[in-house]
């Protein structure tokens, strides 16, 4: 069965990406390549590559909603959600 969701963390944020979700647009890597490379790196999201806010910015153009973040000191995936 396959992983439904996978994380990324940095100090302030939680990057949650869910496969089943994405239509693989290219969006994200053509926005902010140093951080999402989904060409075989692995992790394919290293947020130690752009500050909180240009990772913020670039998981709000996701257009299937496959990328979505929280800020870690909301509860788990509760509070402000924003995608």
């Amino acid at each position: 069965m396959p992983i439904s969701k996978h994380t990324y963390k940095n100090t302030d944020i939680t990057v949650v990406w869910q496969p089943s979700l994405c239509i693989h647009s290219g969006i994200c890597f053509k926005g902010l390549p140093a951080v999402f490379d989904p060409r075989g790196r692995k992790p394919w999201i290293e947020m130690d590559k752009a500050g909180t806010e240009a990772i913020v910015a670039q998981v709000k153009q996701c257009p299937s909603g496959a990328l979505s973040f929280f800020y870690n000191n909301d509860v788990e995936g509760e509070g402000k959600d924003v995608g």
